[in-house]
């Protein structure tokens, strides 16, 4: 991915300075732009109905995508349902997701869940951002990664990449999860907090890293006020890409937009990890 010509060399007027009307202006054409970038964002987690996506999404706390998209085809083989992982060997189950780390703890988590699934929700997750808070390990992001994806019920899922560049992007000031989920929710249409997840999340992992930010190569530089937090020559900048996006990797890039699927590029021999 080339640096957009349009990128700008001077600060742009300080977020705290925009009228209301201005910043949810700005903020929906960052959407349009990264809805141009990736049109193939989606839950970067594999999963075949909520259980599986609630079961992922708790795993994957503390650790990449990547590595519980490798674990999960097995444990999921063995425990298919909410009943089948409440009846589950807790040595067992440890065992099997062990590679995701902190492996007790989630372990606990998903038999508890598993059994009040089974026990008041008749087996079946509950599609209810009040109930999904209620299971053991369950947050309100987790909740909101299944409500968008499993149910799509719309929702705004703030990991640590979306806070992150919700704050770059002036969308919000705050760091607790909660209101910066407020603070973005009011400048999108609820029809758009499942999508604008992704590709914001999509953003951060690939172009707008914690440490080192490619603004240089970033398509949304013309309209962000944090341009030149991180390196802002289009070469250099080029060469942080991650991903899909990095040099050398433009077949994957190319494939992906023309919508192959997550499990059909991994057949095809690509690596998905950054």
């Amino acid at each position: 991915m080339s640096a957009p010509s349009n990128v700008r060399r001077r600060p742009r007027k300080a977020a705290a300075e925009e009228s209301p009307l201005a910043l949810k202006r700005r903020a929906r054409r960052i959407n349009k732009i990264l809805a141009e970038q990736y049109p193939y964002a989606v839950a970067e987690l594999d999963f075949r109905n909520a259980f599986e996506l609630l079961v992922a999404t708790v795993l994957s706390a503390q650790t990449t995508d990547v590595r519980v998209n490798a674990t999960t085809p097995a444990l999921f083989a063995r425990y298919p349902d909410a009943k089948a992982m409440s009846e589950a060997d807790e040595a067992d189950l440890q065992e099997m997701i062990r590679p995701t780390g902190f492996f007790r703890a989630k372990a606990q988590s998903l038999l508890a869940l598993s059994h009040r699934i089974v026990d008041e929700y008749d087996g079946e997750v509950p599609n209810k951002l009040e109930d999904l808070v209620t299971l053991a390990g369950v947050g309100r992001k987790t909740a909101n990664v299944v409500l968008g994806n499993a149910f799509g019920v719309p929702g705004i899922t703030v990991d640590t990449h979306f806070g992150r560049l919700a704050r770059r992007f002036g969308w919000t000031n705050s760091t607790d999860a909660v209101k910066v989920e407020s603070d973005v929710a009011a400048l999108f249409e609820p029809k758009d907090w499942t999508m604008l997840s992704h590709r914001v999340v999509f953003h951060g992992r690939r172009v707008c890293h914690a440490k080192k930010p490619a603004c240089g190569a970033c398509p949304v530089a013309d309209l962000c006020p944090s341009f030149g937090e991180g390196e802002t020559d289009p070469s250099k900048a080029a060469k942080l890409l991650k991903y899909e996006l990095a040099p050398g990797r433009e077949e994957l890039l190319e494939r992906m937009r023309a919508g192959e699927t997550r499990a059909e590029l991994r057949a095809s021999g690509f690596k998905l990890d950054a």
